[in-house]
């Protein structure tokens, strides 16, 4: 007969069986019931009393040394499964021997004293079972077995085929030998559970597994990071060490949903698999008071007093690892008993989600308190625009998290801000995601503040550029984000368009009187006065416009190229036909540079210096500068 693997002496579901004994007359009537067993024979009794007697009084520890320092399931397995087995028969004599109200109450003593030895040696060997593997029956260890579970099961634990224990092997090459011990252990334990059970000791079985495996659980979560605070704790401690808490705790909470709790459950279920009773109160006294920790600090975190903008995030993770693992929850802690724990969790999941949605309430505030009427220096990116966007570009990589969060929350009043300043991805044809309306929401607040902020600039000009920077920054941030997504493509179409008006704007307001300087046609014939006139017009506007504007920058290089474009094709190519037509009327050479400051190409290149926020010269120096620059250029020339 082939050998039956550790797997299969691990994984069935049913009590182990005992077929491949040699079956004597009397095991056979010990299956009978035993009202049908009353006049049964005092010889079989005696036989099987005797026989449990030699084997259970061998491993007696108060009369045996020899079965006081050896344990008997490291010893031979093949007779602690005999032991088991006469335990068993012995307890199904001691069943007949109450049913039958005769003579035989001083066997039914005799036998009751073997059950009391035989119960005590278990009671030794489980314990020693579980104290000393504890390394191999780890939670890790026993989740990582469990996979193979429904491939490999048998009707029977061992073949008794003669031959030596140390050739019992385990089935196929893939298990290592950490599993084999464990599922050894294992084996060995739901062995003497079914047992101890069977014979009335379930209470002393579940007391030495609690005691053991419960300090397993504890030192697990002590050693993952997880300690009981109090709420005060938590809002007395620094935001870093606080970050760092929670790091653990995102860690502590993937481990133990893994292996910890996970692995725990399994064992549990295998060792205690014939009562579903005594499986739940095992594991709920085990794993309830740990879990209740673990579960219990994305509570204390969220109630915390504390709110840097940086807790959001944290809050987000533990959310989104809350749940990650709901299902996980659910399942392991099951039962009735940790309901408690589901609860805890659920409680958790809540008081993050009403975290979240306050400091979505203080992030809005915070931009709205911003009182700073410092100007950013030409128009510039201000440094509100740079956090907010920083802020929300994060956000949205917990769009889906956010999605359920946020999902019931009651949009924006629209009255608190100028709903018409900036469109939003909301209509009421189509209505947005609530995560959609609440970041275009929350732009619109800082754009809203933007253009006030706008109105300190003294130059009407430098307004329109510093709203144009700020809002390319918005859209630059939106487009290689996951805000692209949020917002969607019409969103950020019409707030381009915003830019390209701002852009406009600052074009007309910084350069028109440059554009007016010059005439409508350049080629129209006129005097040399009139000429000499347009040229000191000219020269003056425009060097007084690039010294106002040569301090302005834009640091986005595509709106730089595209104002610096859209300024050249309105002056550059005017003033070229301007000066080529005209020149001649000026008179000799001497007459030419007297009268034109500026030529063509010197435009150009004065204009492809603009917007690097260049710092100049004061005011009262600069039409010296401006020769000599001017003058340089032409000699490059």
């Amino acid at each position: 007969m082939p050998r039956k693997g550790m797997r299969s002496l691990c994984f069935s579901p049913s009590t182990p069986s005992f077929r491949q004994y040699s079956m004597s007359p009397s095991r056979t009537s010990l299956s009978t019931t035993p009202r049908r067993c009353r006049g049964f024979s005092e010889s079989v009794v005696e036989q099987t009393i005797d026989a449990a007697a030699v084997i259970i009084k061998k491993w007696d520890s108060e009369t045996s040394p020899y079965a006081k320092v050896t344990s008997l399931f490291y010893e031979s397995k093949r007779e602690a499964m005999e032991f088991i087995r006469s335990v068993n028969d012995l307890q199904k004599i001691m069943d007949l021997l109450v049913s039958d109200q005769g003579s035989r109450s001083e066997k039914l003593i005799q036998a009751q004293n073997l059950m009391q030895i035989a119960m005590k040696r278990l009671q030794k060997e489980f314990y020693q079972i579980l104290s000393m593997n504890r390394a191999h029956l780890d939670p890790e260890s026993v989740s990582a077995r469990s996979s193979r579970t429904s491939a490999r099961s048998s009707s029977s634990d061992y073949d008794f085929d003669g031959s030596p224990d140390t050739e019992i092997r385990v089935a196929g090459d893939s298990i290592s030998e950490v599993e084999e011990v464990s599922s050894m252990a294992m084996s060995d334990l739901k062995s003497i559970a079914d047992c101890m059970i069977a014979s009335g000791y379930a209470k002393e079985c579940m007391h030495i597994y609690k005691i053991i495996r419960k300090s397993i659980i504890d030192e697990g979560i002590y050693k993952l990071g997880i300690v009981k605070k109090r709420s005060s704790q938590i809002n007395k401690m620094e935001w870093d060490v606080l970050d760092l808490k929670i790091k653990d705790w995102l860690e502590a909470v993937k481990v133990s949903m893994k292996t910890l709790f996970n692995g725990e459950r399994i064992l549990c279920d295998h060792v205690f698999a014939t009562s579903d009773s005594i499986r739940e109160s095992c594991f709920a006294d085990i794993s309830k008071e740990g879990a209740t920790l673990l579960f219990g600090f994305p509570e204390l975190v969220a109630k915390a007093k504390k709110s840097p903008q940086e807790k959001m995030f944290r809050v987000l993770d533990m959310y989104t690892a809350l749940s990650e693992y709901w299902r996980e929850i659910e399942m392991i802690f099951s039962f009735e008993s940790t309901s408690a724990v589901r609860l805890q969790a659920l409680n958790s999941l809540v008081r993050l989600s009403e975290s979240v949605r306050s400091l979505f309430t203080e992030f809005e505030s915070t931009i709205h308190k911003d009182s700073s009427k410092t100007v950013v220096p030409g128009g510039g990116i201000h440094p509100i625009t740079i956090y907010s966007m920083n802020y929300l570009t994060l956000l949205t990589d917990y769009s889906n998290i956010l999605t359920d969060i946020i999902s019931d929350w009651p949009p924006p009043a629209k009255s608190t801000l100028h709903g018409s300043f900036f469109e939003s991805p909301v209509s009421d044809e189509s209505p947005a995601p609530a995560i959609s309306v609440r970041i275009a929401w929350l732009i619109l607040a800082l754009l809203c503040k933007l253009d006030g902020k706008a109105k300190h600039y003294k130059n009407v000009s430098l307004s329109y550029l510093f709203l144009a920077n700020n809002l390319q920054h918005v859209i630059s941030r939106a487009r290689t984000s996951n805000l692209q997504y949020v917002l969607g493509a019409e969103w950020i179409a019409k707030h381009e368009a915003k830019v390209s008006q701002f852009a406009t704007n600052y074009e007309r307001s910084a350069w028109g009187d440059v554009f007016a300087s010059l005439p409508q046609n350049p080629t129209a014939r006129m005097k040399p006065g009139e000429a000499k006139d347009y040229f000191r017009k000219f020269n003056s506007s425009f060097e007084e416009a690039y010294w106002k504007q040569i301090a302005c920058v834009v640091p986005d290089s595509k709106l730089r190229d595209e104002i610096k474009v859209s300024i050249g094709r309105k002056l550059v190519a005017v003033y070229r036909e301007f000066y080529d037509t005209h020149k001649s009327t000026l008179g000799d050479e001497m007459s030419v540079k007297l009268f034109v400051r500026f030529y063509p190409e010197d435009v150009g290149n004065y204009l492809s210096d603009l917007f690097f926020g260049t710092v100049t010269s004061t005011s009262g120096s600069s039409s010296t500068s401006s020769s000599t620059t001017s003058s340089h250029r032409r000699h490059k020339h």
